[in-house]
């Protein structure tokens, strides 16, 4: 799901690093206001915090056709995010703030994983929605990698999950995306174990009751482990009733995808941090 997110109309853009090739994608977004994106996934609604080691490995994903997202990185010029988050539009940027003001940068490279279906939700078709993302140059100092967890199936029911995003902080209030936020999920199974997906949802409501979880502009985000190790990336969720979030919370794992990931990387130079082996 795509992180819908808000900047000031009245803010000045500042394209660093590299020139925005497309220049009517910057103005168009800034004149919509946007920092961030839509449907799949969502924006941690219930967050309890924000910031962290998590919040210094993630950006934002911007579409031309309005779509934001969230992503990780996993290598000083590369980013790990949703393949949603990447296609269906002319053109992409990854977004940040340094010292406070916006940058946007055109990827040099998208990698989408050969496995992804678009609509697979809708037509009930096994997808891998995963790319990576190679950036002209490395991202600014205040940026971290993180370690990927190479686990190859979701833990157990019960296990402590830590959700980030630049999402809303409650369903349907544009306004208050654009900020990171994390929340503490639970591992759950609404249909099994899984070797490609983890299940999450609210410690409290445990899939049965709304809480706290993926919302839309969260889409492409971390979902860790306590040792803040990543093991999957947001994609998808749902809420009670006609509402998209709150209820589960669903990510890709990125342990059984390691061969992707590092093939792709290594073509690049690059190399991911895994952990858990």
């Amino acid at each position: 799901m795509f992180l819908m997110s808000a900047l000031s109309r009245h803010t000045a853009l500042r394209v660093a690093r590299h020139a925005v090739a497309q220049h009517a994608l910057a103005i168009g977004l800034l004149a919509a206001g946007l920092v961030a994106g839509t449907h799949p996934a969502a924006a941690v609604v219930g967050a309890t915090g924000s910031g962290g080691p998590l919040a210094t490995a993630s950006v934002m994903v911007l579409g031309s056709r309005g779509s934001v997202c969230s992503a990780v990185v996993v290598a000083p010029d590369a980013i790990l995010t949703a393949a949603h988050c990447v296609t269906g539009a002319d053109a992409f940027r990854v977004h940040f703030r340094e010292r406070g003001e916006p940058v946007l940068i055109e990827p040099r490279t998208i990698a989408v994983h050969p496995g992804y279906v678009p609509n697979a939700i809708r037509t009930r078709q096994r997808s891998i929605d995963l790319a990576l993302v190679r950036l002209p140059s490395s991202l600014p100092a205040q940026f971290s990698t993180t370690g990927l967890v190479a686990a190859q199936r979701s833990p157990a029911p019960g296990t402590a999950l830590m959700l980030g995003g630049w999402g809303v902080a409650q369903e349907g209030d544009g306004a208050s995306s654009g900020t990171f936020r994390t929340a503490p999920l639970t591992v759950v199974e609404p249909y099994g174990p899984s070797s490609i997906l983890i299940w999450a949802a609210d410690p409290q409501g445990r899939g049965k009751a709304a809480g706290a979880g993926v919302c839309r502009g969260d889409s492409g985000g971390p979902i860790a482990l306590g040792s803040g190790a990543v093991i999957a990336i947001s994609t998808w969720s749902k809420g009670p009733g006609k509402r998209d979030c709150g209820l589960l919370s669903q990510g890709v794992l990125v342990g059984p995808q390691r061969a992707f990931i590092d093939r792709t990387l290594a073509g690049w130079g690059r190399s991911a941090r895994w952990v858990g082996e």
